[in-house]
């Protein structure tokens, strides 16, 4: 038999899943396989891909499907697929952390009541990652699993970039700035002196943009501010989220729209964003392929708001020595890159155009005087990692 660990991350109507090696070896970087769940509580559909990237499984799964059928399918299918595989442990993508958990955690009874009293602060992420992880515990009530946190990776931040000037009673009840995409920023520190040399350790800004967006400003690789706080909702815009916005549009909409806490939430949530600046579509490959002019200025917003966090998050770090784009638009538009890399020529960003339409990895011109990099993140190798050391 060979141990293994399962990494999952959980959402509303999908699981996306790995399955790494549990030894330490040349090749343990590379998952044995790695899919996703799609269509939990419609239809839902397994799919898998084997280390060659060769799809080996698409078929559907049968019956009402909750994350504990999902589950269950898919350890099955390890079960009769996978040449003898054993697992070893489960290591789960969790969205919050809270102020306690500062680092991977061993997941208990605690461990689970203090997660689940996070879920007001992550409403369309934290309830999913509990409810994989339940379900795991009744299918394997003997797999030890372990909780990594998308919030821990921003607990280097001083006390001053993690404050609202708010009364202290409120921060002290944990209302404060927390960031996210943790564990996306903690893989792509980890391979920034592959690229950077000595300068990884010196003012840089990591732009993970996706359908959920943030940028990170790091010295010593360590975060220092962040554009998310206390939601995922603030920042930039994204795919269904709106970014930052003023309270006072809260406060209208409550006292001249007659609209509820639910139906705010899902208007920010949900409703907003990419596709409702549009009101063409959620993905930007579709608005880049578009011609509808309000597919241009959701665009246009979009990289706006991701040029004026750059100079923010420069002017927290006191300059900017490196720009990297990460994400599945960071990593895969071109486009969008070039955009915010013109609009930011004062910092002394210049781009090179043949290699940004190439993907990189560095993408700057030999006179720049900022190393502008375009880098694929992984951040269920940073689960896997540590989980071997919790196992």
């Amino acid at each position: 038999m060979t141990a293994a660990i399962l990494i999952v991350n959980a959402g509303s109507s999908s699981i996306k899943f790995a399955l790494y090696p549990f030894a330490h070896s040349g090749d343990d970087k590379m998952p044995v396989y790695r899919g996703e769940i799609e269509g939990i509580g419609d239809v839902a559909r397994l799919r898998v891909q084997d280390a060659s990237d060769k799809r080996v499984e698409d078929s559907p799964i049968s019956g009402a499907v909750t994350h504990h059928v999902a589950l269950s399918n898919l350890l099955n299918w390890i079960a009769k697929h996978s040449g003898g595989i054993e697992l070893a442990a489960a290591g789960h993508r969790v969205v919050h952390g809270g102020r306690e958990f500062t680092g991977p955690v061993k997941i208990g009874a605690d461990v689970m009541r203090k997660l689940a009293a996070l879920c007001p602060l992550a409403p369309l992420h934290q309830p999913h990652n509990l409810a994989a992880i339940m379900a795991l515990s009744k299918l394997h009530p003997k797999l030890a699993q372990v909780a990594c946190f998308d919030t821990s990776f921003h607990t280097t931040q001083p006390a001053v970039a993690t404050a609202f000037a708010l009364p202290r009673a409120l921060s002290e009840k944990g209302v404060r700035r927390y960031g996210f995409h943790g564990l996306s920023y903690e893989y792509i520190a980890s391979i920034l002196p592959d690229h950077l040399g000595p300068r990884a350790d010196r003012k840089v800004v990591v732009a993970h943009l996706g359908h959920g967006a943030s940028m990170c400003a790091m010295i010593n690789r360590q975060s220092i501010a962040t554009t998310m706080g206390f939601s995922a909702l603030d920042g930039l815009v994204m795919g269904t989220r709106c970014g930052s916005l003023d309270p006072g549009v809260m406060l209208y909409l409550f006292d001249h729209e007659a609209m509820n806490s639910k139906q705010i939430s899902r208007l920010l949530y949900e409703e907003s964003g990419l596709f409702g600046v549009s009101g063409v579509s959620d993905d930007m490959r579709d608005l880049l392929a578009s011609r509808d002019a309000r597919a241009a200025e959701a665009i246009n917003l979009f990289v706006y708001r991701i040029v004026r966090e750059l100079g923010s998050l420069a002017a927290a770090l006191g300059g900017l020595d490196a720009l990297v784009f990460t994400g599945g638009i960071g990593e895969n538009a071109p486009d969008i890159r070039a955009r915010v890399c013109r609009q930011t020529t004062w910092l002394g960003v210049s781009i090179d155009d043949l290699a940004n339409t190439k993907g990189g990895p560095c993408i700057s011109t030999s006179d720049s005087k900022l190393s502008i990099l375009a880098l694929p993140t992984d951040e269920e190798l940073v689960i896997a990692r540590h989980t071997r050391t919790f196992v």
